[in-house]
């Protein structure tokens, strides 16, 4: 058997690999079933609380590490959420498509923001998924991106809640409104929300924050790069198999 530390080496080296694979899974998923097309995706974020102490905002900006506070993670960041509200620790970053198929996922700290880490994802959905819609909230929404979409033969669905003056938004909010586009904007939630809940399935996490069982960002990225692929081999092999796509009870298991 390798050593501990060679283990642990070669599993903070896995996210890179991992990561390209759920996107090649991702690209070729749609010969194998219907369910796994990526024509209509959706993007999201959501927090992973850090495992370990909570190192505070005032003791971070410090480079402070009080006595006591022992096994910390400091690579966490803090960032809030509607639903789980403030979160020391990590964000996954998913594209999904409507049937909670992963595609393509990235791993940061909390506190990058789902803006910056789309615009780096931007040409590798355009270019390799190629999907003709992507859904998503409206941290998303910015005109400029929109528009460069457009261009590029995609539309980029978004609330637009702020975007409301001018004619290209009102325009905007005509094209949203149409019956296709609305039930693509409507579907968002039902798409990447249950997709989160079956990653912290398959880590093995079920409190509200969904704490990680691994620190630092080289081994959270890892872990939470190979639960994607989990996800993703659960539901290729259900639609061999004939049962629900988001069984995913035998892989976690697994996993765990």
């Amino acid at each position: 058997m390798p050593h501990r530390t060679t283990i642990s080496r070669r599993y903070k080296a896995l996210y890179d690999v991992v990561q390209e694979f759920v996107l090649f899974i991702g690209q070729y998923a749609p010969e194998l079933d219907k369910q796994f097309s990526q024509a209509h995706l959706v993007e999201d974020k959501s927090l992973f609380k850090a495992q370990g102490p909570v190192w505070h905002q005032s003791d971070r900006k410090e480079g402070r590490i009080p006595e006591k506070l022992r096994k910390l993670d400091t690579d966490v960041t803090w960032s809030k959420s509607a639903y789980h509200g403030w979160v020391n620790g990590y964000a996954i970053h998913m594209t999904c498509n409507e049937n909670a198929f992963p595609a393509l996922v990235q791993v940061e700290t909390a506190s990058i923001s789902e803006s910056e880490v789309f615009d780096q994802k931007v040409e590798t959905i355009l270019e390799r998924l190629q999907p003709q819609t992507l859904a998503a909230d409206d941290a998303y929404t910015k005109a400029t991106r929109i528009r460069r979409w457009a261009k590029r033969g995609v539309a980029l669905l978004t609330p637009a809640l702020k975007w409301v003056k001018g004619r290209f938004a009102l325009a905007y909010h005509r094209f949203i409104k149409l019956p296709d586009l609305a039930e693509y904007l409507v579907k968002r939630r039902t798409s990447v929300e249950p997709l989160f809940d079956l990653l912290a399935k398959v880590i093995g996490t079920t409190a509200k924050q969904k704490q990680l069982p691994v620190q630092r960002i080289e081994n959270v990225r890892s872990c939470l790069a190979l639960a994607s692929l989990s996800v993703q081999i659960s539901m290729i092999a259900n639609s061999f198999w004939g049962l629900p796509h988001r069984n995913i009870s035998e892989m976690a298991s697994a996993f765990q």
